[in-house]
């Protein structure tokens, strides 16, 4: 696998290392060892699908406060998604920034998403599927989130006028910043 740190602290790009032939191809999407070599999380306790059907869903921006913080996994395995991630970390150099990448099924690539960091993504297609493992078990009590167009962090999603949210994602509060 190849390692690329985002401009986010912490949140990595990860590339399959394809060995191809006329078959297809074949690579490790997890090795423990690896992971732990660039001081990434190996221990993850769930996999979660998500399908969205409609494009320019926008699904976040979430996360779990500590204790319950989670890492995640994102890959999209069906369909393009645009995935970000917003720094929300009081203590990290890259507070309060994003970071955006898109993930196809194509490209095979992943984002990993460190904890404190909240999530989202938005589907560039119909029909996109995306699977990603968590490190922690969810936990309803500790889900936060703030609102996709908080103009706090200026995200450039890639249709910003009329993307299909679920009620909640709609209710997310304005980010406060606690210092």
């Amino acid at each position: 696998m190849l390692f690329t740190e985002t401009a986010i602290a912490g949140a990595t790009l990860i590339e399959l290392n394809r060995l191809t032939d006329e078959r297809g191809f074949f690579a490790r999407a997890f090795c423990a060892e690896e992971f732990a070599a660039h001081g990434l999380e190996t221990n993850f306790v769930q996999a979660n699908v998500s399908k969205s059907a409609q494009k320019y869903t926008l699904r976040g921006m979430h996360l779990q406060a500590e204790p319950h913080g989670e890492v995640k996994l994102m890959r999209c395995t069906r369909g393009t998604v645009f995935d970000c991630l917003i720094d929300l970390r009081p203590e990290s150099p890259t507070f309060k920034k994003w970071f955006g990448v898109e993930l196809t099924a194509d490209n095979h690539k992943m984002l990993y998403v460190p904890a404190g960091c909240a999530h989202g993504y938005q589907t560039l297609c119909d029909d996109a599927e995306v699977f990603y493992p968590v490190s922690t078990a969810y936990h309803p009590e500790s889900e936060q989130g703030c609102r996709w167009d908080d103009p706090a962090f200026d995200i450039d999603w890639p249709e910003k006028d009329n993307p299909v949210l679920s009620d909640k994602d709609k209710a997310w509060p304005l980010w406060v910043d606690p210092s």
